[in-house]
């Protein structure tokens, strides 16, 4: 490429850049407007097939939407890029690419959220192919009809660049930066004040702990706990216009807002969630202490009618599970929860309310940003994830993992400890088994005080590790006492199987 088109091609990237950034900018100086980036990210989301969803979690896991973040920006600089080499001597395809793209922007971002019209959209789409056209004419030169550029010229040129690019990731930053403030002070987390619970659990026991290094702690910080769902960006949700519904096939219908809910009987449970696209030995698994008010007292306020078989929960940005009704009354761990670990929900994981229903996989019960309960019929609703290939129901399946030693390390032969989690939450583990090598007996684990059926243990197995490359196992055997099933199989379609096992190279002390 010679230097003057790498020279549009730079100049095109640096424009959609500075787009992007003002795009953002406008979002965050003017709440009213929305982000278009988000309203991007939740298209895609929405409109992706099965299967590269799929493939997202499996390949960046939590990181999945900083991946898709990633991936539109650099859509959007790469075409900069190709319509400025264009752009000098059409100016016009210039127009028209940035025009476009502010255009399919707003649409997309209307398409993703009811509450936005295209109109709406349109004007931080507008601002940011007007900053991105002047851009563009500026560093191209007088139009685009200038020639190959003097030393002073290319001087100018790389000054002009990087200020653009400065200016660029400025407004990016500071716009983001503002948009997520707005909708934190907009929400009012801050001014929560969790009630108690009518019967507050006891501390979580020394004995609940094992105490081994490089073993996931029994109550997982809200900082490190999993994340994925299908929301690009958090939902903003403004306490003082925010209500929980409970609708369908109920006898009486009813609504409440926050401060209603909070002044309902508080309970606490811990609880393990899981993904239903954690892979084996993955870590898209958490256990918590929720508190909230029993999922079975919503319902009963409204009284649920003869019939009814589903529950629905819908988020404020229409994402839905659904569940068997059943699963609210046979004794299971199942709230609208408020708290997470002693303070009011992250933003992440639901503010203002959430599903948390033990045993079941979250893609099939835990709405987070809840706004709405509707009982139906089963076969009267398919939840979000159902018609893109899921099965209606996701008990969640007997689980155990290795946390330390980690797969494929290298340590020094002599004692240590083999460490890890199980869990078959609403049933419990009775038994933790581990392989230590290829042709090695199992050894019954040590466990943990279990806090709940509903959560997870941890367990540790001394072992005196001789040189050479081994091969380590670790299965469970929950409450009921089902072993855990062998076979290898993956997330799709309700939730991966096998025996965690790593390998670990033992070295001479």
């Amino acid at each position: 490429m010679s230097p003057t088109r790498l020279r549009d091609a730079v100049s095109g990237a640096l424009a959609a850049a500075l787009a992007l950034g003002v795009s953002e900018l406008a979002a965050g100086v003017f709440p009213m407007f929305p982000s278009l980036v988000e309203g991007m990210g939740n298209w895609v989301i929405d409109n992706s097939p099965k299967a590269l969803k799929d493939f997202a979690i499996a390949t960046f896991g939590t990181n999945d939407k900083l991946a898709l973040l990633i991936g539109i920006t650099v859509v959007t600089i790469a075409v900069g890029a190709v319509t400025a080499l264009v752009a000098r001597r059409r100016f016009g395809v210039a127009i028209t690419v940035f025009a476009g793209f502010a255009l399919i922007a707003a649409l997309a971002t209307a398409a993703s959220d009811k509450t936005i019209s295209t109109g709406l959209a349109m004007v931080p789409g507008g601002a940011a192919a007007m900053a991105g056209l002047g851009t563009l004419r500026l560093l191209l030169g007088d139009g685009g009809r200038t020639t190959e550029s003097s030393g002073e010229s290319r001087r100018r040129f790389i000054l002009g660049a990087g200020a653009v690019l400065g200016l660029a990731a400025v407004s990016a930053a500071v716009g983001r930066n503002l948009v997520l403030q707005a909708r934190r002070m907009a929400a009012g987390r801050q001014e929560v004040a969790l009630p108690a619970a009518a019967r507050p659990l006891p501390q979580v026991p020394m004995a609940a702990e094992l105490g081994v290094d490089g073993l996931t702690p029994i109550i997982v910080p809200n900082s490190d706990f999993y994340r994925i769902d299908t929301a690009f960006a958090v939902p903003q949700v403004d306490l003082e216009t925010w209500s929980l519904r409970v609708t369908g096939m109920v006898d009486r219908p009813y609504e409440i807002d926050f401060y209603d809910l909070l002044d309902m009987r508080m309970t606490e449970s811990d609880v393990t969630l899981c993904c239903v696209s954690n892979r084996v030995g993955g870590d898209l698994v958490g256990n918590a202490r929720w508190l909230g008010v029993p999922l079975a007292e919503i319902l009963d306020r409204a009284g649920v009618a003869d019939g009814a078989e589903q529950v629905v929960g819908r988020s404020v940005d229409d994402f839905t599970v659904g569940f068997p009704v059943e699963t609210v009354y046979d004794g299971r761990d199942a709230l609208v929860a408020v708290g997470m670990n002693g303070e009011p929900l992250p933003f992440e994981h639901g503010f203002p309310a959430r599903l948390v229903v033990a045993g079941l996989y979250g893609y099939v019960s835990a709405t987070k940003w809840l706004t709405e309960i509707e009982l139906t019929r089963w076969d009267s609703f398919d939840a979000y994830w159902v018609p893109r290939g899921w099965s209606k129901e996701g008990p969640i399946k007997t689980q155990s993992r290795i946390d330390t030693p980690g797969d494929q390390s290298r340590i020094v032969a002599g004692e240590r400890q083999v460490a890890g989690v199980a869990w078959a939450p609403d049933r419990g583990i009775s038994m933790v088994e581990v392989q230590l090598g290829e042709n090695a007996p199992w050894t019954v684990a040590e466990m943990s005080e279990p806090l709940s059926v509903s959560a997870w243990v941890q367990w540790r197995v001394p072992w005196d590790a001789p040189p050479g490359e081994h091969l380590l196992r670790v299965r469970a055997t929950d409450g009921l006492g089902e072993l855990q099933i062998s076979q290898l199989s993956s997330p799709a379609p309700n939730g991966a199987t096998g025996w965690h096992a790593v390998r670990v190279v033992v070295a001479e002390a």
